[in-house]
């Protein structure tokens, strides 16, 4: 394998800041935090560190919603703290991949707030505007992935945007080439200051149906993208995101990222996800390597498991230049896999067997941080806030163990899995974990 393909079979650890490490003590994880436990992340095996968003952001979706992609959150740090996270990670070996929001932005976007202004400013086609149908309805059917229309009113232009997400997250109009010429500058800013490469958020959605057609109803509703309850199953998702003008758009990234020797995956959540993943990455002009919702399933069976990556397999075989596929079990959008699929009952051999059956996958690995631990999903007071994020278990103690994150302080009931604890014992899930991911790094397992 050239040295360029490290990507290829990696393991890549996702830190999501808010929760890892917090070195100040203001109940925030941040930069710092994480440089901090370089020794520690060194020491599991992994080839790179996958960071969720720390740009700036009104967090309401938890960084999700950018507001400017070239500064750091004063909540994780700022540009120096990242620089020097780069140059320590680089140190130890690791690589360095940051997620990266393109398909919307945060309305309090300087983009945005120029371009709702009024119909004939300078970005007024930077997001996408239409009028309302006749009868004042929106332009079409089209849902939200976070429920209710996909379109928002706004009073200013008397106009309909689009946002695929939150209302407060408005979609990027990718058929304006400034848009495109300025999302690889932001790129191109983060690949100059070192980065190893990207993880694409919602890459599918950069384009949408010039001609806002309406969306079929589904024939089959969708439960592995979303949740059974969400209607937006429940349509094919023809027109509104998966469109094919994305693909020359993924060129110009990957056009990008080859000058720099940078690396890239995208998440992929479509109605046909294998299909998409092998549409993706093939070529070898497009993503490296891309990732489904297919193991992130409340679904746990054996037979599924096998299914799912058979149906992957296929889809790269029918391919002269397949692709990559990475495998995640557990990420920031679902319960932990202890708790989703081994109901917090199943313990240390469960743990072990999902990081063992993760790692001889053909493919990358994800694996989200505290997975390595076995942590469950916590069970929190404050639900809106921690969500699916437990704290990392740093000390023996459950003070220590919280310093990542008080504000979840009282939601934790395995204070034994600390990290302290699972460093004695060459058994434990911990000792295991660095056991099948060196079996990767030998090649024992090949690719």
């Amino acid at each position: 394998m050239k040295k360029s393909d490290w990507w290829r079979g990696a393991v890549i650890y996702q830190i999501y800041p808010r929760s890892f490490m917090d070195s100040n003590n203001d109940g925030v994880g941040d930069l710092r935090g994480i440089l901090q436990r370089l020794p520690y992340l060194q020491s599991l095996n992994v080839d790179a560190l996958w960071i969720s968003p720390f740009f700036k952001s009104p967090m309401a979706d938890f960084g999700y919603d950018v507001s400017d992609y070239c500064a750091v959150d004063p909540l994780f740090g700022d540009l120096a703290d990242f620089d020097a996270l780069i140059q320590a990670a680089h140190k130890a070996k690791l690589k360095i991949i940051i997620d990266q929001v393109l398909s919307h932005t945060s309305d309090q976007h300087a983009w945005f707030i120029e371009s709702r202004s009024s119909r004939n400013n300078a970005k007024a086609d930077w997001y996408v505007w239409a009028d309302p149908q006749p009868d004042g309805t929106p332009p079409n059917n089209w849902l939200s992935v976070f429920g209710g229309s996909a379109w928002q009113w706004d009073s200013r232009r008397c106009q309909y945007y689009l946002h695929n997400f939150l209302s407060s997250q408005p979609d990027l109009n990718f058929h304006c080439k400034a848009v495109q010429k300025a999302l690889l500058a932001e790129l191109e800013f983060w690949l100059l200051r070192g980065v190893d490469g990207f993880r694409f958020d919602a890459c599918i959605f950069h384009f949408h149906d010039a001609l806002l057609r309406n969306n079929p109803p589904a024939l089959v509703a969708d439960t592995t993208s979303v949740a059974a309850s969400n209607p937006y199953g429940m349509q094919q998702h023809l027109y509104d995101k998966s469109q094919p003008e994305n693909l020359a758009f993924l060129k110009k990234i990957r056009k990008r990222l080859n000058r720099y020797r940078a690396t890239s995956i995208g998440e992929i959540g479509d109605d046909d996800s294998p299909k998409r993943i092998a549409e993706y990455t093939e070529g070898g002009d497009k993503f490296h390597q891309a990732y489904s919702f297919d193991l992130l399933t409340e679904t746990f069976s054996a037979a599924h498991i096998r299914q799912r990556v058979e149906i992957m397999e296929s889809q790269f075989a029918a391919l002269a230049n397949p692709g990559w596929t990475c495998w995640s079990l557990g990420n920031h959008d679902v319960p932990r896999v202890a708790t989703r699929w081994g109901k917090g009952r199943a313990g240390a051999p469960f743990s072990k067997l999902m990081i063992a059956l993760q790692g001889s996958l053909r493919g990358s690995v994800c694996l989200y941080q505290g997975d390595e631990l076995g942590l469950p999903e916590a069970d929190p007071f404050h639900l809106n806030y921690c969500k699916t994020h437990t704290a990392k278990h740093f000390g023996p103690s459950l003070k220590v163990a919280m310093a990542a994150a008080p504000q979840c302080l009282g939601i934790l009931t395995h204070p034994l899995l600390a990290l302290a604890a699972l460093r004695r014992g060459c058994q434990s899930r911990l000792s295991n974990k660095r056991s099948v991911l060196m079996c990767r790094i030998n090649r024992a397992i090949q690719f």
